[in-house]
């Protein structure tokens, strides 16, 4: 449908988006008469919890918010912070004569555009108006070129969701019963939990090898230049023909995999070295081949996520965030794309540009074309790229900081994918000669010369090992020919050790999702969002760390959900996904295959989704129903050797040997940022060699109570144990004085006496002029003390025993500092941030450390330290803090009305009895309330990724 003639020339036309920033961009391209409002993403969904369903939906339905007994419809509920702009999108809607429906041009926002035609309900003339980017020319386009809803894009992001919602509400509840409260399961959020912590299992059972070779510098006798150095530095090949053995001829358990290669240890290594000596060598062989490097495709979503996280030091997320801005305020393509073609347009910008910055010797003859490599690839977007039909020079954007440097690294990337191929040279040379002892040994070197950089000139592409050599790096060799001497200058034997695989990184674990083929593109970020803060993942520098937490949960799915976690599975649910999407599947029968195991099934694809070999397994709903054969202990237990086990309670990890409540038992709690290759049985011995449990101090001198020292979730402290009968609640309820240690304490070694006195605080320490109490209290945050709601710091613990009065008022007779008192020194210092171009420090604050710029402030994450954090992790950090923009103050609430105590003590019979009767209904309703709030936080904590 297009716009009427009639509107064309006149009348308000509503354009709705999803973001206010969008908004404003587009509301200065299209001018009067037309009023541009945002959706603010997704104005309803399915419901968060039960209390959100409405009361005509009762059992399963108000339980997941979907009916799977009437073909999985989907209860949607409009969002409750949305309400006020659906009114708004309302009352707008009624002064206007026709609807632009201008959300993003993907399934997400084909959804959203759906969802807004369905609350709506307009009774005027509709548009689904789309674009790839927010331009002048695009957005003046796109409203004279609108087209109509596209129904299929609709049912296959409505099928995901639902899929999501069923796996993440059906699976979630399993691992709080068998694992811990609070925790969550994902289509996809769970097979990248495993990757992770196979990858960490990996490394566990690794085992290191020691292997030896040679490195000889070989010199020419001419005197060099940097086009023809004197010398060269070569590595031992073979010795008498049999090739010596590297890195690579190890397997995992330390040992060789092939017996046709010669192993050198240390020994035999120095030996042959020696044996070489004043040996005479000679060029026997010098192999040229022409070199040839052809430029990067354009960016896509995934490979913009990996060069900003290797070149950048942004993670997946971050990059996502300023990428956003970036498309919202023009500057870019939009970001969430699957494809690599550039439009003619983008093309004839780029190559306009490689003329004139780099001359036209770097343009090549025909326009470069990049077919797209990704599998289902989605929708119909450019890649990404600099906006317009003319790209602005990064120094013409007027951009700072993070938004700079990312709208840079894309502007190059485009550049010079228009760019001609690099050219050059790359020479083996082998070098042989024969050893005191009679041993032939043969050296070779490599090296590699640009003789035309071509693209390179604009852009190199970074490496996920930092020690990988680069495309632009050159090695020069000299110019030698075969049969020429060579004299040894130097020849030593170097020893190396095989290093267990890599952790992942954001941007290795997003190229694995996307080699494997499981989730979309468009979603990575979010992903690895969720397994950080789930807390399955932390991050060690840029390495993604799994947590015991993680292992415990991946051992449970891989033993009882097998088929859920299973790469080749998830990666065919994918291609199911996107043949509905095609129209060559149907929703409903796949839906009921996948649930209910049974019916509806249509080609291949659609009988994985209930097994992966053909054979009917049951469905996810068969599969949570039996939920007797997990066993809770076994699954969450994990020998760590002597019999030591690694276990992973309600409050976090610890190591246990033999049975509770029997001789010789041991416990001690593990450090939850420990990575768990780490965890050896020495580390292990030395937790459980630590004193542990409680330590009786000795009795009370007035109550007799047992005072004892514990080591608690939230450090050290004391607290006395009351006898048996004490009413525990009610009214008559006591409580046990509890007290926190100083840091100076330490539970092995507290006192009695310090522990009487540490539960002796808050201390009365007097009252000033006008008779208000002053105490001496140990707070979160240090000592310090109190008169009504005026809290003054002390700068000692021990000043809370042995301030006076007279000490006390003089603190209080100073004006009360506002800001911070003298700044403390920083922890660590990490070298010039290059955004701000500040220096970067690591302090220490109230909440614990953090790194900052002086104007951007990071707290460090699980898994970062002191000691430990690098350079590159506090960058990291900083710019993950400024793609978030500035906290949201939360919405004040109103002061609760409080109802007059009624201080008199006689009353009437008939006013007790109402009384007593309001109580009665209160305490209904209480429960009433309590129960369908646990239901709905029951319900929402199942939430899928």
């Amino acid at each position: 449908m297009s716009p009427t003639s009639e509107t064309a020339q006149g009348g308000r036309r509503l354009v709705i988006v999803e973001s206010p920033a969008k908004a404003k961009t587009i509301k200065g391209y299209l001018g009067p008469g037309y009023v541009v409002e945002a959706s603010v993403g997704h104005i309803r969904d399915l419901p968060s919890g039960a209390a959100e369903v409405p009361e005509k939906y009762t059992g399963e339905v108000r339980r997941l918010g979907v009916d799977v007994d009437h073909d999985f419809a989907p209860i949607y509920v409009v969002n409750a912070d949305k309400k006020a702009q659906v009114r708004k999108l309302k009352e707008l809607l009624a002064e206007s004569d026709e609807l632009f429906l201008a959300t993003d041009e993907d399934r997400e926002g084909e959804a959203i555009a759906w969802h807004l035609q369905e609350v709506l309900k307009p009774k005027v003339p509709v548009h689904r108006m789309v674009f790839h980017e927010i331009t002048k020319d695009a957005i003046q386009q796109a409203v004279r070129n609108p087209r109509e809803l596209n129904k299929r894009m609709v049912d296959a992001q409505e099928t995901r969701r639902i899929l999501d919602r069923l796996y993440g509400y059906e699976v979630s509840p399993v691992l709080w019963k068998k694992v811990m409260r609070g925790l969550s399961a994902g289509r996809v959020q769970s097979v990248a939990t495993r990757l992770v912590v196979e990858r960490e299992r990996e490394r566990i059972a690794f085992r290191s090898a020691e292997y030896w070779d040679l490195t000889g510098t070989f010199s020419t006798g001419r005197a060099g230049d940097p086009s023809d150095p004197s010398s060269l530095v070569a590595r031992l090949a073979t010795v008498d023909g049999k090739r010596v053995a590297q890195g690579r001829d190890f397997g995992a358990d330390g040992q060789l995999k092939t017996t046709n290669v010669l192993h050198l240890d240390e020994e035999k290594a120095r030996a042959l070295a020696a044996s070489l000596a004043g040996t005479r060598f000679s060029v026997r062989s010098v192999e040229s081949k022409p070199y040839r490097r052809s430029p990067y495709a354009p960016f896509r979503t995934t490979t913009l996520q990996q060069e900003a996280s290797r070149k950048l030091g942004f993670g997946a997320k971050a990059t996502m965030q300023v990428a956003q801005k970036l498309y919202e305020n023009g500057f870019i393509t939009y970001m969430r794309t699957d494809s690599t073609v550039l439009s003619d347009t983008a093309v004839s910008a780029a190559r306009a540009q490689v003329t004139q910055l780099y001359g036209a010797d770097y343009l090549p003859e025909k326009p470069r074309v990049y077919a797209g490599k990704v599998k289902n690839a989605q929708e119909a977007h450019e890649a990404i790229r600099p906006s317009g039909d003319r790209f602005r020079t990064p120094a013409e954007t007027g951009l700072t900081g993070d938004q700079f440097r990312l709208y840079e690294l894309i502007w190059k990337r485009t550049v010079a994918s228009q760019m001609k191929d690099a050219t050059g040279n790359s020479v083996t040379v082998r070098i042989g000669g024969t050893a005191a002892d009679g041993r032939d040994a043969e050296f070779t070197a490599s090296g590699k010369t640009i003789t035309f950089h071509g693209f390179m000139k604009a852009y190199v592409e970074g490496a996920d090992d930092p020690n990988a050599e680069l495309d632009d790096r050159e090695r020069r060799l000299p110019q030698v020919a075969e049969g020429d001497a060579l004299a040894a200058e130097e020849i030593t034997a170097d020893g190396h050790a095989t290093k267990p695989p890599a952790r992942y990184t954001e941007a290795s674990l997003v190229k694995e999702l996307e080699e494997r083929e499981i989730g979309r593109p468009s979603t990575y970020a979010s992903i690895i969002g969720t397994i950080l803060d789930r807390g399955y993942v932390f991050k060690k520098g840029t390495a993604l760390v799994p947590s015991f937490l993680s292992f415990a949960v991946v051992n449970l799915l891989e033993k009882h959900f097998g088929r859920l976690v299973d790469y080749d599975f998830t990666a065919r649910m994918e291609d199911d996904l996107d043949r509905i999407a095609r129209g060559e599947a149907q929703s409903v029968p796949w839906l009921k295959r996948f649930y209910f195991g049974e019916g509806g099934a249509e080609g291949s694809g659609a009988a994985d989704a209930g097994n992966g070999d053909g054979d009917h397994l049951g469905g996810l709903k068969e599969l949570v129903t039996d939920l007797g054969a997990i066993d809770a202990r076994e699954i969450s237990s994990f020998p760590v050797g002597e019999g030591i086990v690694l276990r992973v309670g309600r409050y976090g990890p610890y190591v246990e040997r033999g049975e509770k409540d029997q001789e010789g038992h041991q416990r001690a709690d593990v450090p939850g940022d420990m990575a768990p290759d780490e965890l050896t049985v020495a580390y292990a011995e030395e937790l459980l060699a630590k004193p542990s449990g409680d330590f009786e101090l000795g009795p009370d001198p007035v109550s007799g109570n047992m005072i004892v020292a514990r080591d608690g979730r939230y450090g050290p402290y004391v607290t006395e144990i009351l006898p048996e009968d004490t009413p525990k609640t009610g009214k008559n309820a006591v409580k046990p004085r509890t007290a926190s240690l100083f840091k100076s304490m330490s539970v092995d070694t507290v006192t009695l006496e310090e522990a009487l006195k540490l539960m002796s605080l808050p201390r009365v320490v007097g009252t000033d002029a006008e008779g208000v109490e002053i105490t001496a209290q140990n707070g979160r945050y240090g000592p310090y003390l109190k008169k009504g709601t005026d809290s003054r710091s002390l700068t000692d613990e021990e000043q809370l025993f042995t301030i006076t009065l007279e000490e006390a008022l003089a603190i209080y007779a100073q004006p009360k500092q506002r800001g911070r008192a003298a700044a403390k020194p920083p922890l660590k210092e990490l070298g010039t941030d290059p955004v701000s171009e500040k220096p970067v420090v690591v302090k220490d604050g109230r909440f614990g450390p953090y790194v900052t710029d002086g104007e951007t402030n990071a707290t460090l994450r699980t898994g970062d330290s002191v000691e430990t954090i690098t350079p590159e992790r506090g960058y990291e950090l900083l710019a993950e803090k400024r793609a978030k923009g500035p906290a949201k103050k939360a919405a004040k609430k109103a002061p609760a009305k409080k109802t007059a105590a009624k201080k008199t003590a006689a009353k009437k019979t008939t006013a007790a009895k109402t009384t007593a009767a309001k109580k009665t209904t209160a305490a209904k309703k209480t429960t009433t309330a309590k129960k369908t709030t646990a239901a709905a936080k029951k319900t929402a904590a199942a939430k899928p990724e």
